[in-house]
């Protein structure tokens, strides 16, 4: 018989940022196990709910027992099992014994006796007997009771708690105490156990709010609809987040106010989501005094300690209202609002606190303070790292044009705010209020916003020559960072990063294209090189430190990094053929879209193919001579190239100085039919070494030529 089948774990308030994922990997588990004990319908559904003290998973078209299957069990090699006259052996009748199948020792090879027969085979190898059988189905109480115990036993629990249960002597183990199991079967009740309780029918409404706190359920069927009309349950976690977001949304419009930038608040939406059961949207508000504090310690002191959504004005401005989502439906809300508007204003105050205390003290006079603050063990204190980066700083202002003593004077302070109050109570705003403080300092515009930048993972704002000290100041910090964590042998691997290295890289690539945007919007020439950067970071660090040899690896780590994040948005090989060449940071997103414009060319396939066809000839040759004797150019075809070659040669140099690169491969598009005609005509290993050496040079001419933009024969097929 098919029915559908309700499984409910009833428990005490579960960890809130993992319910979710709880509530998912609970019913998975337990659909994944029946469906292996083919007890689900082709045609079966899943459906998981999750409330702060309920795992529950619904499903439907459940057998009552299995269908029976065929199984094969090895058993052992055919020469073990057989003796020489070809009778079954003594130990494949001790194996059959023990498995209470004796007698099939008494039958020829593929005689079945009763559901179960002896045959031989091969694997491909050697050639085995095996157990043919006839597995029964399994009834569902059975599996259920399996699929339960598995499924609890996968979870992604953050935390294991024992505790004992109501005898007083057995102690389980699960993430928070269970105290009700919930097993039917369409109306039926099914014999199953787990974690020390027996199944029923009987389910829990809102700790609160139920109007009665036990509901006794007839049929699986009825399960959310009656937790909801009789419990005030929503069981279902994404139509309870659903609910909260539509009537977060819609008082904020009454209020003609934001909730913001999705991507900030919709933790806080999931997190809430797992904290209530019936949830409801009130409005509060704080002292209008309190936004002299900067906003984000206000937004995070809200967000993070209160779980409640601040509102924002059409300016993005922080305003003194907020929204709290909570667990009461009241007809009358006043006693909620007023307590949670008391429970805010000592969190504000102590925000409000922080920020004038540390105001008292510069950011420059804390920064001796960082040499007790250790960075890493090998590496220094954080004022080790600061006197480095500073170097770098101003190093990389001199290249990309920015002022290396504004540069300098950011790097000094960077870090000085690890030493305030109120980073050492909110981590988060590590550099947002190193630029607070240093404007209240009266430090340089240009330096505060270095400071609040140097955290971001990339940077997004649009070419200003303005940023480019808290370009500087990145750069700098990231490439310390690359270089000090990377030359002590702390190098990513696989999945694990816990230095953050591949995100420095990305800040690194991100800030190099912002540069040179905001060098080219100014004018002025961009001198920073990669390979070059590195090695200037490996000499601001004290000698033996670092191991040897990591510059070459450094760099091929950020290339990669750039690679793989082209590849999502550009032709693979297009971004292949230029990063090949590590060439500017700068350069390589006009240089991908130069190449695959070049490959839209008619000409773009046959000079590929000859390019890769020259390197080869290159490669294999022990003459390195470059200049072409035209005395020894017999051949037509080759004096055709070498005509060729001269006569292109001033305008792809022109073309790639002014960083034309579409221009300078379309150019070199005009010597495909002289690059076909040579290869035809021409035998480049000529007998005569004089003649050989010189076709060589002509070819890699001709291949400094085309592979100044990119190395275009990755684009051959």
């Amino acid at each position: 018989m098919n029915a559908n089948l309700l499984v409910e774990l009833f428990t005490e308030e579960l960890p809130p940022k993992a319910l979710k994922r709880l509530g998912e990997a609970f019913a998975q588990g337990i659909a994944d196990h029946l469906k292996s004990l083919a007890l689900l319908d082709a045609a079966s559904k899943v459906k998981a709910f999750a409330t702060p003290r309920r795992l529950a998973v619904y499903i439907t078209l459940v057998m009552d027992k299995g269908r029976d299957r065929p199984v094969e069990q090895k058993l052992m090699p055919a020469s073990i099992a057989r003796k020489e006259d070809g009778s079954w052996s003594d130990a494949l009748r001790k194996k059959l014994s023990a498995q209470d199948k004796a007698a099939l020792a008494d039958a020829p090879v593929n005689t079945r006796v009763g559901s179960d027969v002896l045959a031989v085979k091969s694997d491909g190898k050697v050639e085995s007997v095996y157990l043919r059988s006839i597995e029964p189905g399994r009834t569902l109480a059975t599996g259920l009771n399996e699929a339960i115990e598995a499924a609890i036993a996968k979870l992604p629990i953050p935390k294991v708690m024992s505790y004992q249960l109501a005898d007083g002597t057995t102690t389980v183990k699960f993430v928070r105490p269970a105290h009700g199991l919930v097993a039917l079967h369409g109306p039926d009740v099914l014999n199953v156990s787990a974690l020390g309780l027996a199944a029923g029918r009987v389910t829990h409404g809102h700790r609160f709010q139920s109007p009665a706190p036990q509901i006794k359920l007839d049929r699986a069927d009825e399960y959310e609809a009656r937790l909801e009309r009789d419990g005030q349950v929503m069981a279902d976690f994404d139509a309870r987040r659903a609910d909260i977001g539509r009537q977060l949304g819609e008082k904020a419009v009454a209020l003609r106010m934001s909730l913001g930038v999705e991507a900030d608040y919709a933790p806080l939406l999931d997190e809430v989501t797992a904290l209530v059961e019936y949830p409801t949207v009130y409005i509060g508000e704080f002292d209008a005094e309190f936004l002299a504090v900067p906003q984000e310690c206000l937004i995070l002191t809200m967000r993070q300690n209160q779980k409640y959504f601040p509102l924002f004005d059409a300016a993005g401005k922080l305003t003194n209202n907020f929204l709290i989502v909570s667990n009461m439906r009241l007809a009358n809300s006043k006693n909620v609002v007023e307590g949670n508007q008391r429970v805010v204003r000592p969190r504000l105050a102590d925000a409000r606190f922080f920020f004038e205390t540390d105001k008292k003290t510069k950011l420059a006079d804390r920064v001796p303070q960082l040499a007790k603050v250790v960075y890493h063990n090998k590496l220094g204190s954080q004022l080790d790292r600061v006197e480095r980066v500073r170097a770098l700083a101003k190093l990389v202002a001199a290249k990309i044009g920015a002022d290396p003593a504004l540069a300098d004077r950011a790097a000094l302070l960077a870090k000085a705010d690890l030493l305030t109050n109120m980073v050492g109570e909110f981590p988060e705003l590590q550099g947002v209020m190193g630029r607070y403080y240093a404007l209240a300092d009266g430090e340089d515009p240009k330096v505060a916003a270095a400071i609040g930048d140097q955290y971001r993972i990339r940077m997004d704002e649009s070419a200003d020559p303005e940023n480019l000290t808290g370009l500087s100041l990145l750069i700098a910090d990231r490439i310390e960072t690359l270089v000090g964590i990377w030359g002590i042998g702390l190098q990513p691997t696989g999945d694990k990063d816990p230095f953050g290295l591949r995100r420095a890289a990305l800040g690194i690539i991100g800030a190099f294209e912002l540069a040179g945007g905001a060098s080219r919007v100014a004018g002025q020439p961009f001198k920073l090189l990669l390979g070059e950067l590195v090695d200037q970071a490996i000499t601001v660090f004290k000698p033996g430190v670092l191991g040897k040899d990591i510059a070459a690896p450094i760099v091929e780590f950020v290339f990669e990094r750039y690679r793989n994040q082209l590849t999502t948005v550009y032709d693979r090989a297009a971004v292949d053929a230029v990063i090949a060449l590590h060439p500017p940071l700068h350069e390589v997103i006009r240089r991908v879209k130069a190449v695959i414009e070049f490959g839209t060319l008619p000409e773009s396939a046959a000079l590929a193919a000859a390019n890769k066809r020259i390197g080869n000839i290159l490669k294999k040759s022990d003459d390195d001579a470059v200049a072409v004797d035209a005395n020894l150019l017999a051949e037509p075809a080759e004096k055709a190239l070498a005509g060729i070659v001269e006569r292109v040669r001033p305008d792809v140099a022109a073309r790639f100085a002014a960083s034309d690169y579409s221009g300078s491969l379309k150019v070199l598009a005009q010597a495909r039919e002289a690059v076909d005609t040579f290869f035809n005509d021409v035998m480049v290993m000529a007998d005569d070494p004089k003649v050989r050496g010189n076709r060589i040079a002509l070819l890699r001419q001709l291949h400094g030529l085309m592979n100044q933009v990119a190395d275009i024969s990755k684009l051959a097929a």
